[in-house]
């Protein structure tokens, strides 16, 4: 599309079902009541000036450009804040009104430095459009700007630039930071001509302040007072390409704006149904990874790990790849082959390669990082309630009373989502949060939770059985929706089982560390509280018993009668951009597409007829086995798509031995990642901006991902698996992802309505999406559970088997901060680094006491597993007894220190409890040495001696 500015309306939209007319200048109009007369005109196609106005925020009213004129009333009232009534008559444009809006303007002008011509907003400027549509030719008042000349711009954000002398004092930004992001990290200083934006505390510039850079203010900015750094260096952009975030499971939609193959900046589109507007510092900005100098555009290949690198053309790299895996099926057998995909990668991407394990390296042993973080939500919620996805879109927030947040981070993991959250808990919802760490949602500004509960790390089900024992032995559950919509039988036993004393908050206040009266009066406030929705993290499935915890969330949902309606339900968050869509595409080694079982035989046979081949009836290898297995020797191969295992999997020494051992592994990825310090073949990557396909977020929202320039290594993913395939034997033909979605859609059931057209024209659907719900389902389980009836499953607290002693006597667990994103791969690349340079080591102070521990010592972390040595930040954010960081920088290397103790049903990582010690230190390990080394030498990149020049 051609670059034009998205509508805006002025004020945001009533949600009313009933409905008004009026007339607008002739013109009779029909709007929601509660709508500004400012909206209604430009909702018909009028227009009327404006500059404090805008769509995402409330109406202000001090600019005084919208006045307009009413039949019957005195004076000229601002359109922006006078609302639409039945029968009013409207006059937005006469002589008074024009003389009116030109004075204003002129002072205005006044106080504004008048260098359009050089102005990176010239074309794109508010205040200069609406100069020109007053009709404002001469300015009678001289130029006020010395009252800005003692201020110079503030270019402290990597990202934009703070031009005070540019600012009207429209207050967009504030209310923009207040309203929608909800930081409230700016101030409006001063009165009249002195008037100006404050970012944080006296002394604070932008970076300095608690302002999160998430673009609001930015997009707010009507003049270039706020302005992408990106837009002063390469002009205005010309055209538009609507895509989705590559980053986290919340699935923002943004315009992709471009000046040629040049991606000038990411806005976040209005009509996005997950983000509504909004945005992150990491997709508003950190896109600069895509064009990086560390990015492998060209295919390399190596017979040893111990030999550099070796560039060499696509045709090359594909027939040594092939080559070497169709050697290995002929000695081995196909079941020494497998590959892991990518939550990352598009839907389309991750369905071929399972694909091609399944039918061209003729095995199932294809795993996915989708396990690793969320598998327990997909076993916990299909055994409860017979799907493995969450119950809710995230408008459904704006209806609820009560969150609890368990095991999530919002601010830091999906901070769009907990934006909106946090506007709700503003309006008057409560919040609940059970977690071990003060995350920031406990306390910030105009919010605050009702509860927290700093439980154990370990001790998730015995919480919420405690937290399940008040609301039975109390008479809080919804009898009513318990008798209809679930398995009484089953409701019985579970009710039994948690009403037991051996279950009371008293009896486990010593396991949980949770005070009982504290527990008993969230569970009182869950339960009675109104619309209670649940939403959930990593810290809850990634535990030894990350299934139970999960079953345990949804009986608390059912006992409550939270599940199927707006505003209730249990929602997880997931970290990863396509987690979702990883999952719903049957990247389980005994799991087909739908998550149905390589048992069915008759599921079998539909894919056996669809792909023309014979699938091996019996599961694969997850991605630990695959590692025990190369140890072994009976697995010898490996295709790894945008997923760096050394790095992100845990006990990281046991996958080093695993990828050391095999004979061919194959990375396919968009830097030389860790993993690929033992790969044998280097496929490049390309990024999001760079294809067509779809994502699928945390909210079953299937979206649609297009390119808006040419991949870098003339490629989409999709088309290098193909390549990889048919030079197998595959003989595959497809042209273009919508025709691998067309073939997810006859294969898959929840998938069956969905296409690439449908796509392009409602933007987004949410499976699933069939006969009888052919627009989607953005509430899952309205007039019944998928499985039946509602399955109450007993939730037994079982220790893990990680346990502290004199040798490992504290407690680790592990998270995200927000200017990072997994294991930094991308953001690492990119002036996010800015906020976060190197993982750090949380420690509350009596522990840094303890052991002689100030900040920013080094620290030794060891566990029975492996040690590093990282900084250490001494906090009480972090109770006595735990420790905690995050996992985005590869230094560290956190996932050295944790274990191989897992989920009991899905084999998820337990990467939240690992038992440890902190001793002081005076920098890395002889490990770290040694990986260091490691990494240099196995990056080296063989370079060809050109001829000299004659």
């Amino acid at each position: 599309m051609t670059y034009e500015r998205q509508t805006d309306f002025g004020t945001p939209e009533s949600r009313s079902q009933e409905s008004v007319t009026l007339t607008i200048d002739g013109r009779q109009v029909t709007v929601p009541a509660g709508t500004s007369v400012m909206r209604a005109a430009r909702e018909c196609g009028g227009d009327i000036p404006s500059l404090c106005a805008t769509d995402n925020v409330k109406s202000f009213g001090s600019c005084r450009m919208c006045l307009v004129e009413i039949d019957g009333r005195r004076g000229t009232p601002a359109s922006c804040t006078t609302p639409a009534e039945d029968g009013m008559v409207v006059h937005t444009e006469n002589a008074r009104l024009a003389k009116l809006r030109r004075g204003v303007m002129e002072l205005y002008i006044s106080d504004h430095p008048l260098d359009c011509l050089t102005c990176s907003a010239n074309g794109d400027c508010e205040l200069q459009d609406t100069a020109a549509e007053v009709g404002l030719r001469d300015v009678r008042y001289g130029y006020e700007g010395a009252n800005h000349l003692g201020e110079a711009t503030d270019t402290s954000n990597p990202y934009f630039d703070f031009d005070p002398s540019k600012c009207i004092a429209c207050s967009r930004c504030v209310r923009a930071c207040d309203e929608v992001q909800g930081t409230f990290a700016l101030t409006m200083d001063g009165r009249g001509f002195a008037s100006k934006i404050s970012a944080g505390a006296a002394g604070d510039d932008f970076l300095s302040s608690e302002c999160v850079s998430c673009g609001a203010c930015v997009q707010a900015c009507p003049t270039a007072t706020l302005q992408e750094k990106s837009v002063k260096e390469l002009g205005k952009p010309e055209r538009a390409v609507v895509t989705t975030c590559a980053y986290c499971g919340v699935g923002c939609t943004f315009r992709a704006e471009m000046k040629g193959e040049q991606l000038v900046r990411m806005v976040p589109y209005k009509d996005g149904k997950a983000n509504r507007g909004h945005s992150c510092v990491k997709g508003r900005f950190a896109w600069g990874y895509a064009n990086h100098n560390d990015r492998i555009t060209s295919p390399m290949i190596r017979d040893s790990i111990a030999e550099p690198w070796r560039e060499v053309s696509w045709d090359e790299a594909i027939a040594f790849a092939s080559g070497r895996l169709s050697k290995i099926k002929a000695e081995y057998g196909p079941r020494a082959l497998g590959g892991i995909t990518s939550s990352r990668c598009t839907n389309e991407e991750t369905f071929l390669v399972q694909k091609m394990i399944r039918s061209v390296f003729g095995a199932n042993n294809v795993d996915t990082c989708a396990r690793v973080c969320h598998s327990p939500t997909g076993y916990g919620l299909k055994t409860t309630f017979g799907t493995s996805a969450g119950t809710q879109d995230f408008d459904s927030v704006e209806h609820t009373d009560v969150a609890l947040v368990i095991g999530a981070n919002p601010t830091d993991g999906h901070p769009v989502f907990a934006s909106r959250l946090k506007k709700r808990l503003r309006q008057g919802a409560k919040l609940i949060v059970i977690d071990p760490r003060r995350i920031d949602l406990v306390r910030s500004p105009h919010v605050e939770a009702s509860f927290h509960l700093p439980l154990q790390p370990g001790t998730n089900v015995a919480v919420l059985t405690a937290i399940a024992h008040v609301i039975v032995t109390e008479g809080l559950a919804d009898e009513a929706f318990i008798r209809e919509r679930c398995d009484v039988e089953a409701y019985e036993d579970w009710a039994r089982f948690v009403s037991d004393a051996r279950h009371s908050p008293e009896t486990l206040e010593p396991v949980t560390r949770v005070p009982a009266a504290e527990l008993r009066g969230a569970a009182r406030l869950f339960a009675t509280g109104g619309n209670g929705a649940i939403y959930y993290g990593l810290g809850v499935t990634e535990h030894s018993q990350g299934s139970s915890t999960v079953m345990a969330i949804a009986n608390l949902a059912m006992a409550t009668g939270n599940i199927g309606r707006k505003g209730v339900g249990v929602n997880p968050l997931r970290g990863q951009n396509n987690v979702q869509g990883a999952c719903d595409m049957g990247s389980f080694p005994h799991e087909l597409p739908g998550y149905r079982h390589l048992s069915d035989s008759a599921t079998r046979e539909m894919f056996e007829a669809d792909w023309g081949v014979a699938l091996d009836p019996e599961p694969g290898l997850r991605i630990p086995n695959m590692l025990d297995a190369a140890v072994d020797g009976s697995f010898r191969a490996i295709y790894i798509q945008g997923e760096d295992i050394l790095q992100s999997d845990p006990n990281t020494q046991h996958v080093a031995a695993g990828l050391s051992a095999m004979d061919c592994v194959i990375v396919h990825d968009l830097f030389l990642n860790e993993t690929a310090n033992y790969a044998h073949v280097f496929l490049p990557g390309s990024t999001f901006l760079e294809k067509n396909g779809t994502f699928t977020n945390a909210e079953r929202r299937i979206q649609p991902v297009r390119k808006v320039m040419e991949p870098a290594n003339g490629y989409e993913d999709w088309q290098v698996t193909q390549l990889l395939a048919n030079a197998m034997g595959a003989g595959w033909e497809y042209d273009h992802p919508s025709e691998i979605l067309d073939e997810i859609a006859r294969l898959t059931a929840s998938f069956a309505g969905v296409n690439w057209q449908m796509l392009q024209e409602r933007g987004s659907v949410q499976w699933p999406v069939n006969e009888k719900h052919p627009d989607g389902s953005p509430v899952m389980h309205l007039e019944g559970f998928v499985r039946g009836k509602g399955l109450f499953v007993v939730t037994d607290y079982v220790p893990t088997d990680e346990k502290t002693g004199p040798r490992f006597p504290l407690l680790l667990t592990t998270g995200r901060i927000l200017s990072q994103y997994n294991v930094g791969a991308q953001t690492r690349r990119t002036a996010n680094t800015v906020w976060h340079q190197e993982d750090v080591l949380e420690v509350h102070p009596v522990d840094a006491e303890n052991r002689g521990l100030k900040d920013g010592d080094w620290a030794r972390l060891a566990s029975r597993t492996g040690e590093t040595t990282l900084r250490v930040t001494v906090t009480d954010r972090v109770a006595p007894g735990v420790v905690y960081t995050t996992f985005h920088h590869p230094a560290t290397q956190a996932n050295v220190v944790t274990t191989d103790y897992s989920d009991w049903a899905t084999n998820c990582p337990e990467y939240k409890v690992t038992a440890v010690q902190i001793t002081p230190s005076n920098g890395p390990t002889d490990w770290q040495e040694d990986y260091r080394e490691l990494s240099e030498r196995s990056r080296r990149i063989e370079t060809e001696e050109k001829e000299p020049a004659e």
